[in-house]
């Protein structure tokens, strides 16, 4: 059996930023308190846009979060932007939803899954989307416009336009009226 041992790198810092950090930020955009921003120069963030309280904006090194204008983040949020992550404009994202862009590959099964590559996927969200109070969204998956994730709602699949999902793994509840 191989022995594995993971490589320890430098810490990415305590998530402190400045405006002036950021690729782009747009007007009147309120951070609250104890926000945590990582790599912020990969962070485009549109005009009038709220970030609550203990929200985590986990940029990295490569690819693209953006946020649209007129978004609101509820509080406890943690979005990751390894694969990139793009939120459109005036989408409502609940308190304590998790959105993820990688995930580690299985190789040999004596190898630790975290020690393992990870492979990074795009999350689209379309505009005027609303994502329900701790929902958890994989990697890869695309929102289309206008659609409602249910609280507590598992995406693993992408969601058509309009159409509600609910529970876990999230299934289609029904097309939104007039759609």
């Amino acid at each position: 059996m191989k022995d594995y041992k993971q490589k320890v790198k430098k810490s990415h810092g305590d998530g402190g930023f400045s405006l002036s950090q950021f690729k782009k930020i747009g007007e009147n955009v309120i951070f609250e308190k104890e926000v945590m921003v990582f790599h912020p120069e990969n962070i485009e963030i549109g005009h009038n846009v709220y970030i609550g309280h203990r929200s985590i904006l986990k940029g990295y090194y490569k690819n693209l979060m953006k946020i649209g204008d007129n978004s609101w983040i509820g509080q406890g949020c943690f979005f990751h932007s390894g694969g990139g992550l793009s939120i459109g404009n005036t989408v409502g994202v609940g308190p304590f939803v998790k959105i993820f862009t990688h995930e580690h590959i299985e190789e040999e099964l004596g190898k630790p899954i975290l020690l393992c590559e990870q492979a990074f996927k795009e999350v689209v969200i379309e505009d005027n989307c609303d994502i329900g109070i701790g929902s958890i969204i994989l990697p890869g998956i695309r929102i289309g416009k206008g659609s409602i994730i249910g609280a507590g709602a598992v995406v693993t699949k992408d969601v058509e336009p309009f159409t509600v999902v609910v529970g876990n793994p999230a299934r289609f509840l029904r097309k939104r009226k007039g759609a």
